[in-house]
């Protein structure tokens, strides 16, 4: 689908954007570099606001995209170099909650449409939790629309005093080059992780309190018992890995966290199950890419996992680290119904959006929003 001739109507200059990032989630980080991607090459002009590292990783401008490092701060020289970047654009799009407030505040008075996508929900409890909720309905009320990637955060932006609120399509998000090696074959990645004759099970998040992590450290006694036994391998770095290690090490758990890695998708894709034991998730990358890799998923029946997956996995009460243990004994030993899953699963990533139909949906809305009124 071609948007090319609408953004340069009658001699018009091309549609000029800015998208703006914060320290940017891997998720929100690749789908601006899709979006950047396909916008530029429908004839839209593209800005990128973000840190300097993240063009290292994304190469937002490899795709044709202008990169202005902004750091992540809420410091004046941040919110002022927005506000320059921002000077000619006809319309500015933020990703994310601390990247629109940012925006929101370098924008302070000027007549721009401003498109935010909410990627996923912070949590924070106490004076951190009424901080972050004054924070959403500043950047709410402050957005002409607000997209998010589920209904659960189209909802929330509602209730926060969004004009307009909708539910965007978000693909998922397309790798890196270099990001895995599609030569290497299966049984390498499963060797090099230490699973070669035992079942493997995959996880992937930051190590923080909401991913649930310990929940599967409790669930992993139900399997010890199992033989082989199967290893649990954690992929992701955060603030709760001293804690999870030296539970692993005091209990004995078949458990190994091997920090960031840049072949996520081949242990995803060499797996005999994902899990996703997290409290939200809004579209979960490692949930779509096992659907897609054919690996059966024992996922928390947590908000934004239901609506992504369907009946296309296990699903299990959140924290219940029972319920999942025993989840993942059963599929284990039951080839007939992990098939099944595989089939549903092959049946659910076909409803999902492209990124072609992503980039379509938000340069809709950028027509709408930049479109003159027509003449009565």
């Amino acid at each position: 689908m071609s948007h090319v001739s609408s953004h340069s109507p009658h001699g018009q200059s091309p549609l000029r954007t800015v998208q703006v990032l914060g320290g940017g989630s891997a998720g929100s980080s690749a789908h601006v570099r899709s979006l950047a991607s396909g916008l530029v090459a429908r004839g839209v002009r593209v800005t990128v606001c973000a840190p300097g590292e993240a063009d290292r990783t994304y190469d937002f401008t490899g795709v044709g995209a202008v990169h202005v490092p902004v750091p992540r701060s809420s410091d004046p020289a941040s919110v002022a170099a927005l506000r320059t970047a921002c000077a000619d654009a006809d319309l500015v799009h933020a990703h994310g909650l601390h990247a629109a407030f940012r925006a929101s505040l370098a924008l302070s008075g000027r007549p721009v449409p401003f498109v935010v996508t909410w990627h996923s929900r912070a949590h924070a409890e106490g004076a951190r939790g009424h901080l972050l909720r004054m924070l959403e309905r500043r950047v709410a009320k402050a957005a002409t629309v607000v997209l998010g990637t589920t209904s659960d955060l189209v909802d929330r932006a509602r209730s926060r005093g969004a004009r307009d609120a909708r539910l965007a399509a978000v693909a998922l998000p397309p790798r890196l080059p270099g990001d895995d090696d599609p030569d290497r074959p299966r049984s390498k990645a499963r060797a090099e992780v230490g699973a070669n004759d035992r079942p493997l099970l995959m996880a992937v998040g930051t190590l923080d309190r909401d991913r649930g992590h310990e929940t599967l450290l409790d669930a992993a006694r139900a399997w010890c018992g199992l033989d082989p036994v199967p290893l649990l391998v954690v992929a992701g770095e955060g603030p709760l890995r001293p804690v999870l290690q030296r539970r692993i090490e005091d209990e004995e758990l078949p458990v190994r966290l091997v920090g960031r890695r840049d072949d996520v998708g081949e242990l995803i894709a060499a797996a005999d199950l994902a899990l996703l034991p997290s409290s939200w998730e809004a579209r979960s990358v490692l949930a779509q890419e096992a659907l897609h890799a054919r690996v059966p998923l024992v996922a928390a029946a947590a908000p934004g996992i239901p609506e992504l997956v369907g009946d296309a996995a296990e699903l299990v009460p959140y924290g219940d680290a029972e319920a999942f243990g025993e989840a993942v004994v059963r599929l284990l030993a039951d080839p007939g119904r992990r098939k099944l899953l595989v089939e549903r699963g092959a049946r659910q990533t076909a409803t999902w959006p492209t990124e072609d139909e992503t980039v379509s949906q938000v340069l809709s809305v950028y027509d709408e929003l930049t479109q003159p009124l027509p003449l009565s």
